[in-house]
């Protein structure tokens, strides 16, 4: 489980460090290319949370 943790936190401060270069970018290509990276990492956690929630109750 703690695998589990670790890879959540770092999905979440990768999101977070991607959704802070989308809005210091001043090039639209640049912008919209980091936007979709932040909300896919924090897609990919959403997973891990899951699983994590599946593994906790199963």
């Amino acid at each position: 489980m703690k695998d589990y943790q670790a890879h959540l936190e770092k999905l979440r401060k990768d999101a977070a460090e991607c959704a802070l270069v989308r809005d210091l970018a001043t090039d639209k290509a640049k912008r919209e290319m980091f936007d979709r990276l932040a909300r896919h990492l924090d897609q990919l956690a959403d997973e891990v949370e899951r699983a994590m929630n599946v593994r906790k109750t199963g």
